[in-house]
């Protein structure tokens, strides 16, 4: 499922390239890469714990 995040973030940002560099831009083609970035980025951000959850975890475990 992790190659998924990355296939996904790596697709977004070539159709999102692609689609600004034409003379008449494509706003649907542009939209559509920016979301799939934007999922890509979302999921992967939801697997990398949080600074504050691993202080705590790591105070409660010295006590």
């Amino acid at each position: 499922m992790k190659y998924l995040n990355y296939i996904l973030i790596i697709i977004g940002a070539f159709v999102a390239m692609y689609a600004k560099t034409g003379a008449d831009q494509n706003q649907y083609l542009l939209i559509v890469g920016i979301v799939m970035l934007m999922i890509g980025i979302y999921r992967i951000s939801k697997t990398i714990p949080s600074r504050t959850n691993n202080e705590a975890d790591s105070d409660s475990e010295n006590n």
